[in-house]
């Protein structure tokens, strides 16, 4: 029969103190880790109503996370997972035409998520590397930045404010400025922000800060529907590249430039009474938590770590210390994304300018993913040391075992990988843009199973625009 041995009057003095060190810990990961399930279960139900054509169901979700009783209330906090949630809520207000407050939270999650070089508190640094990826700040990918102020413009277009959409629009250069001298990923998504910015300053008649958004707009794509526009802006102003050149029919100029006075030879056509209508449908791939086989993580992130940490994790990989990680992994795509339909007065109008966002998405997750593994296998090799060194800290005996077992089992419940992303960012967003006769005009817009019809009532020489959101 084996006896246990004795534990020695030592043994039994720090035995208790270790245990207490390893509750501490338990605690202080707790703390910093936060929910162990991650941000994508909180929002998991309310994209499963949107799937279900239910956003209602969806927006009250949504306000329960935050913890508030309606949309009209914002979080007593609103830094951290709560301004992902107000990206979220601001999408699903924008569904169901709730533009003002859409507008609202965009704007107060805006200032609170950064991009790119994003300063963290010692803890946070401590809790990211060493416990878990789902602790600190959010920090946002360039295509989200992006299309917060993107998506804005088009909030405020819609209600007809122009003093908004110039904000917001001013908002968005600074960003898109940022990414040029940068070379950030996400820059393909100016496009769409620049045609809304430009739309914004043509209406506001501000012909030559128009024609500058509209020449970062063709540079993305070529959008038919301003062929007609940027002449008839180019008879009001005196911004020129080459580009705009070729599209008036002028010669082109050798570089950038911008000289004094207007084109005198033809008076400035009237504007022209207009329609616009955006579509915004499907949803972006969200994140989910997942294992995969050590093997094939340090696949993925060896050009992403020291050679001395890739050794060791192999190491500690073959010795069949660790045979997962925990990763956070990008959803499968949602399948094909048909063009939606839109009709003027029961005239079917061609869509336009048709913005992948779900593409640019899943483009920057790819070009993340070796420094993700990366940081997961880091976290991975100092649960076992710190294993290792409880152990050796209590003996080799029965006691630091289990203190090692705990301590490595707590780190690994305690790592909960970043699924935190803007999970109701529109797949796709089409615009068509018509010249229409003043006098009333109905819109029928139809995406995703879901349909709009609308009534516009246009002035001469004014504008509207529709908005349909589907996100499904």
């Amino acid at each position: 029969m084996l006896m246990a041995k004795p534990m020695s009057g030592a043994s039994r003095l720090v035995a208790p103190r270790l245990a207490a060190l390893a509750a501490a810990t338990v605690c202080l990961l707790v703390l910093l880790s936060g929910c162990s399930a991650g941000f994508a279960a909180r929002t998991l139900e309310a994209r499963h109503a949107l799937d279900e054509h239910r956003p209602n169901d969806a927006l009250a979700l949504l306000n329960e996370e935050l913890g508030v009783d309606n949309a009209d209330q914002l979080p007593a906090k609103t830094g951290g997972d709560a301004a992902l949630l107000l990206l979220d809520r601001a999408m699903v207000l924008q569904q169901l035409d709730r533009y003002e407050l859409s507008s609202r939270d965009l704007q107060t999650a805006d200032k609170q998520i950064e991009l790119l070089d994003f300063s963290r508190s010692t803890s946070d640094d401590l809790g990211r590397y060493m416990f878990s990826d789902d602790v600190g700040e959010y920090r946002a990918p360039a295509y989200e930045k992006l299309m917060i102020n993107t998506v804005n413009i088009g909030n405020y277009l819609v209600r007809g404010d122009l003093n908004g959409a110039r904000v917001e629009s001013r908002r968005l250069a600074v960003m898109q400025k940022y990414l040029a001298d940068h070379e950030s990923q996400g820059a393909s998504l100016t496009g769409l922000g620049s045609y809304l910015a430009g739309f914004t300053f043509e209406k506001s008649g501000e012909a030559q800060e128009a024609l500058r958004y509209y020449d970062q707009a063709l540079q993305y794509g070529m959008y038919p529907s301003l062929v007609e526009p940027v002449r008839r802006l180019a008879r009001r102003a005196s911004y020129r590249t080459p580009r705009l050149s070729e599209l008036i029919g002028e010669e082109p100029v050798g570089t950038e430039v911008t000289f004094e006075g207007t084109n005198a030879a033809s008076a400035p056509p009237a504007d022209p009474t207009e329609i616009l209508v955006l579509v915004s449908y499907g949803r972006v791939p969200a994140k989910h938590a997942e294992r995969v086989p050590i093997g094939l993580a340090l696949t993925w992130a060896a050009s992403d770590m020291a050679p001395s940490q890739h050794a060791m994790a192999s190491r500690l990989a073959a010795q069949g210390l660790v045979t997962w990680i925990n990763y956070p992994e990008i959803e499968r795509s949602r399948g094909q994304f048909s063009v939606p339909s839109v009709a003027l007065d029961g005239r079917a109008v061609p869509a336009e300018g048709v913005l992948a966002v779900d593409l640019e998405s899943r483009k920057a997750w790819e070009e993340a993913k070796g420094a993700i593994t990366a940081a997961a296998i880091t976290r991975m090799i100092t649960r076992i040391v710190a294993g290792e060194a409880v152990r050796k800290a209590s003996g080799e005996g029965a006691v630091g075992l289990l203190l090692s077992l705990g301590t490595q089992a707590t780190l690994t419940a305690a790592d909960t990988p970043d699924t935190r992303s803007w999970a109701t960012l529109p797949a796709r967003v089409a615009i068509v843009r018509m010249r229409v006769a003043p006098g009333t005009h109905w819109i029928d817009v139809y995406a995703r199973g879901i349909g709009k019809r609308q009534r516009v009532d246009v002035a001469p020489g004014s504008f509207a625009v529709v908005n349909l959101t589907v996100l499904s």
